[in-house]
């Protein structure tokens, strides 16, 4: 097993360690407490090609896999400027698109989201169902040959600066009466659509939303890939974005890391030696270093296994990384306030709004404790608990 990167893998993670370099926390913070997107760091990204990295040339994308665009999204972090929306457009919807999408759909959606110009949001979770599929209310019902959608979503990112969206809804088996998921694509200016933001204490450029879907007509080309095998399809854009999701924490545990050592090196107190020269600085700050470097292995390997074509173990690794990853981002955050002391909560050291930010990592896109049912029972193989 090769744990070395190729030189072109390298070279991208330089690329885009320079491009956030060139933003930074400076550039973020201003739009985070102002609830703005960081539009111009999204335009250049999308001009350098690192946005639609994992989707098909013949679509405009770069052809490479999940982790060369969780590459991105780690160095971005690091470099203090993280792009929720890589997370949701590219990775989930892209994804899906690009494998369950006809021929027309793939061409409608998939040159604007690998440039940047068309931002995709992603609608699963509702106010009584969480991100449980099983539990899903909104339903598509046939009228003719359009589908109408009726329902709620909760909790959706970037909704107002998106150009459409794909939604999870459930469709009406004939035969049987049940319901099952099916996946729709649509313009978010579509008649019947609306959304109302969500007010919330963390500090961040990206707001979330409550959707309402008001019989909500769309044609029936709207529908991805096969009604009958959504839930498949769904899940294929979920494993990526574990991956991303583990990949964002790691690059914010970096970051914090990279502010503390930092700060440690030249913070002198008490007689004059650095505060780095003690344990009680130091160790906390090598122990979120090993909890980091471990979840990046995971998140790397899960990337690894995806790129594959390994669907099933891939999966387990990428929840295992999600989970590592946000534990070791909080502890990573956690001690560079820590080293900072009071600086620690002050604006201009770029760390205080990261104590919440990295607590939300431990909720979503799927929380702490949903991770370790899954471990529990698929892999364990103990008796499933909810």
């Amino acid at each position: 097993m090769d744990f070395a990167e190729t030189e072109e893998q390298l070279a991208l993670r330089k690329a885009v360690a320079e491009l956030g370099g060139r933003y930074g926390h400076a550039y973020t913070a201003p739009r985070a407490r102002a609830r703005e997107p960081l539009t111009e760091l999204w335009q250049e990204t999308g001009r350098s090609g690192f946005i639609g990295l994992n989707l098909p040339e013949e679509y405009g994308g770069g052809g490479a896999g999940m982790y060369e665009l969780a590459i991105v999204t780690e160095e971005l972090n690091t470099a203090g400027c993280g792009l929720l929306m890589m997370v949701v457009s590219p990775a989930i919807n892209g994804t899906i698109i690009a494998k369950y999408g006809t021929d027309e759909q793939k061409r409608r959606w998939l040159p604007g989201i690998a440039s940047g110009e068309t931002i995709m949001a992603f609608g699963v979770t509702e106010p009584d169902a969480g991100s449980n599929t099983h539990k899903i209310a909104t339903t598509a019902r046939r009228d003719g040959s359009d589908w109408v959608l009726s329902g709620r979503k909760y909790y959706v990112s970037g909704v107002d600066n998106a150009q459409a969206i794909l939604i999870v809804a459930r469709t009406e088996d004939a035969k049987t009466g049940k319901l099952k998921p099916a996946l729709f694509v649509f313009p978010t200016d579509t008649p019947g659509f609306e959304y109302t933001a969500i007010d919330m204490d963390v500090v961040m450029p990206d707001k979330q939303f409550m959707l309402y879907l008001d019989d909500v007509r769309l044609p029936a080309d709207a529908l991805i890939g096969d009604e009958d095998a959504a839930l498949a399809q769904l899940f294929a854009g979920l494993n990526p974005e574990r991956i991303m999701a583990a990949a964002g924490s790691i690059g914010m545990g970096r970051y914090a890391l990279d502010k503390a050592v930092s700060y440690a090196n030249q913070r002198a107190v008490w007689g004059g030696k650095p505060i780095g020269t003690h344990q009680g600085i130091a160790h906390p700050l090598a122990k979120a270093k090993v909890e980091v470097e471990l979840a990046k292995l995971m998140m790397q390997k899960a990337a690894a296994l995806y790129d594959s074509g390994d669907d099933l173990n891939s999966g387990e690794a990428a929840n295992m990384a999600k989970y590592a990853a946000a534990e070791g981002a909080a502890d990573a955050v956690d001690a560079a306030v820590q080293t900072h002391g009071g600086n620690g909560i002050a604006s201009e050291y770029g760390l205080g709004n990261l104590v919440l930010a990295s607590r939300v990592a431990k909720i979503a896109p799927v929380s702490r404790e949903m991770i370790l049912n899954f471990v529990a029972q698929f892999s364990l193989g103990l008796p499933k608990s909810y």
